[in-house]
């Protein structure tokens, strides 16, 4: 895209006066000046043309620059604006040596100097364009969170949330306008919270509960899944995750969905962690959907049967192949979509599929393991051990 140096500059509550120098003069020097209606408000007129950002703003932003190429562009941006801010989506559009960022303090930084939090060591969760259960997997007692909000509607949602999951004795503090004139800092537990709030907002969590801690290590529970039966129970589970090896930032197809465990414990091993669930049944597909927001994951679902679903999908990190395996062509598309040094696994129950596995481990090597799981029963007055059926597993890196 042929623009020259954007300037990108965060600009606080304070507005004008809490600018620096450089910041002012990068303002002042603009030909172009970029950012919402809010943001502008903030600086004074300097003779500049004013563009407020349009709605949705990604798809109308490559335009805008292209139209004032060969001008002085300055876009304002809400404190840092590389942190979850306009100035990371310029330089992944422009490239670094086409941004210059001048960072304000963020919202985070000044929300822990108000608490007097270590900044290193809280756990920031963004609900700006976030559904608010994607909190669930950050809700551990004892932990910190600063809680990015969309606006004024988001602290009274989170403090729901943290009722029903038993949460409702935290320290929740509001704070409104950070920096600004209009100031404001409210603490209370989530469920006394009742109060109206400025759409500038970040919320402070301190988790307090004595509900079951819901780990984010592989091997839930099986009865926080909704299920018609068609679950990998957890201790197969959690071998099997250990095999497809989550990393951040990583993407799985999990074909087969089911009831979701394999692609929702992926994707609450870390908050860059995504998973894309493939069911061919509705009424399935449905019930994993409902199992994602209940605990808080980053996963879609593809209503299909694979592999003709799988066409078109983004390439994934790693694939499971929980249902399905013996559809024709369903290995060969599996590879051919993984990237170089994925991770397939798939899983094996009835001797139609592990005859098939059999036969890929012969042509492809890999390692296969079979896991047989006895749990303790009552038989009669006393105990005894009841096997599931067994699982083959088979897993390869390409």
């Amino acid at each position: 895209m042929p623009v020259e140096l954007v300037t990108v500059v965060g600009v606080g509550a304070d507005g004008w006066d809490g600018l620096s120098p450089a910041a002012r003069a990068a303002v002042e020097a603009a030909e172009v000046l970029m950012g919402s209606t809010r943001q502008l408000a903030l600086v004074p007129s300097v003779g500049a043309v004013r563009v407020a950002w349009p709605s949705p703003l990604s798809e109308a932003l490559p335009g805008l620059l292209s139209q004032h190429s060969g001008r002085q562009i300055c876009v304002l941006a809400s404190g840092d604006p590389t942190f979850h801010g306009i100035g990371t989506t310029l330089v992944r559009m422009l490239g670094a040596d086409a941004v210059k960022v001048i960072p304000h303090p963020s919202s985070v930084s000044l929300a822990c100097a108000r608490l007097g939090w270590p900044q290193d060591q809280v756990q920031v969760v963004s609900l700006v364009s976030n559904p608010v259960e994607r909190l669930h997997p950050h809700l551990q007692p004892g932990r910190r969170l600063i809680i990015l909000s969309r606006g004024s509607q988001t602290p009274a949602e989170v403090a729901e949330l943290l009722v029903a999951r038993g949460y409702g004795s935290s320290s929740f503090t509001v704070l409104e306008q950070l920096g600004g004139p209009a100031e404001r800092v409210r603490t209370a537990q989530p469920a006394d919270w009742s109060h109206d709030v400025d759409a500038l907002n970040v919320i402070g969590l301190l988790c307090q509960t004595d509900a079951p801690v819901m780990s984010t290590v592989p091997g839930l529970p099986d009865d926080l899944y909704e299920n018609d039966g068609q679950l990998t129970k957890r201790e197969v589970r959690a071998v099997t995750l250990s095999r497809l090896a989550p990393a951040p930032g990583h993407l799985l197809w999990d074909i087969g969905g089911g009831a979701g465990s394999i692609a929702i414990e992926w994707s609450r091993h870390h908050p860059s962690c995504r998973a894309i669930a493939i069911e061919r049944d509705p009424d399935r597909a449905k019930r994993l959907e409902r199992n994602v927001s209940n605990l808080g994951a980053a996963v879609t679902t593809v209503l299909g049967s694979a592999p003709a679903a799988l066409a078109g999908l983004e390439s994934p990190d790693a694939i499971f192949i929980g249902g399905g395996a013996t559809a024709a062509g369903m290995f060969d598309a599996c590879w051919d979509a993984l990237k170089p040094g994925g991770r397939l696994v798939a899983n094996g129950v009835t001797l139609e599929t592990e005859s098939l596995i059999a036969q890929w481990y012969k042509a492809r090597g890999g390692d296969l393991v079979r896991l047989e799981v006895q749990r303790a029963s009552a038989v009669g007055t006393m105990t005894g051990w009841r096997p599931a059926m067994p699982v083959t597993i088979w897993s390869l890196t390409k």
